[in-house]
């Protein structure tokens, strides 16, 4: 049976095997195993030796001394990381990301003296990991606590009609600027990326006729748009309208001034030929107007002072008028 044991077996049971060798056997095998450690993507790591910073390591396989004479603290310094205040979204990884009380925080009272819920997301960055771990105690809950007070400082400067319909925008921006200041006062070693309002509702007593003050408002708003809907339609209509009418003004009074410098002109014509021959000119005209007037009678009487008896006078055909041929 010796004969199929391994050659090594055979080997190490020939060998003087001491127990301090044993152990230092381990102990180098565990220095080795504890001598190298990694720092996944999106990373820094801190490396403290006996709790003193030494340096900072970025992503990567890193070695380091053993038996906790260096540690490691991992650092998320390029994932974008958020607090949620007066909800909790389930999965969440980070800590600090959901409060115990949501329902305190986001009960506020603004500045008409009302009550509202508010609910709103701090997103942000850590930039300065030696910052954040050592120059504040807790930075987590104390970027918690400055957001929570910026908040209740804005909407506090604010009605309530504000906060819940036109005013969202600008209460974003004011905390947004406000929490980035106050970061950067207490050197927090982060960046603020945005202040994001989520849900923003009156208390569950009142809520009922908010809804309708909120109804009412859409319906004015509604109505005001239908108004310059027909406004925007009827204006230019009208306008148009007035346009063509004073365009056919404009067209009709050059008419009329051209068909009048013509009629001067005809009639300067006939006083030209008038003043060189005014007997035959007056006779020429008595007798084209006789020509246009005589057709268009039907019957005539003529009646003269001296004759007694009053002659009919049958129509003259319009051939009798013509010159002969």
């Amino acid at each position: 049976m010796e004969n199929l044991k391994p050659v090594w077996e055979r080997l190490l049971g020939s060998l003087p095997v001491s127990p301090v060798i044993v152990l230092l056997g381990v102990t180098l095998l565990i220095a080795v195993m504890m001598s190298f450690y990694t720092i996944p993507a999106e990373s820094e790591g801190i490396v403290l030796r006996f709790g003193k910073y030494i340096e900072k390591v970025p992503s990567g396989l890193h070695a380091k001394l053993p038996f906790g004479i260096d540690n490691v603290i991992t650092v998320p310094t390029q994932r974008q990381q958020k607090l949620e205040f007066g909800f909790a979204t389930p999965g969440f990884t980070n800590p600090d990301q959901i409060s115990d009380a949501p329902g305190l925080e986001k009960s506020m009272v603004t500045g008409d003296l009302n009550s509202a819920l508010v609910e709103w997301i701090v997103q942000y960055r850590i930039t300065d990991p030696e910052k954040y771990l050592f120059d504040v105690r807790n930075p987590g809950q104390t970027l918690r606590d400055i957001s929570e007070a910026v908040m209740r400082e804005v909407v506090g400067d604010r009605t309530v009609d504000e906060i819940i319909t036109i005013g969202r925008q600008e209460i974003e921006e004011t905390a947004l600027g406000r929490t980035r200041e106050l970061a950067e006062r207490y050197q927090l070693g982060v960046s603020i990326n945005q202040v994001q309002l989520k849900n923003v509702n009156p208390p569950e007593p009142v809520q009922p006729s908010f809804n309708e003050v909120n109804r009412a408002q859409q319906d004015r708003e509604n109505a005001i748009n239908l108004a310059n809907g027909e406004y925007n339609k009827a204006v230019p209509r009208a306008r148009g309208e007035a346009d063509q009418k004073i365009r056919a003004a404009e067209g009709y009074r050059f008419k009329r001034v051209n068909e009048a410098e013509g009629d001067v002109a005809a009639f300067n014509q006939v006083l030209g030929a008038y003043l060189k021959a005014p007997a035959v000119t007056r006779t020429r005209i008595y007798l084209e107007t006789l020509g246009d007037v005589l057709p268009q009678a039907r019957q005539q009487i003529i009646v003269d002072d001296t004759i007694q008896q009053i002659l009919p006078m049958l129509p003259f055909p319009s051939q009798s008028l013509e010159e002969p041929k």
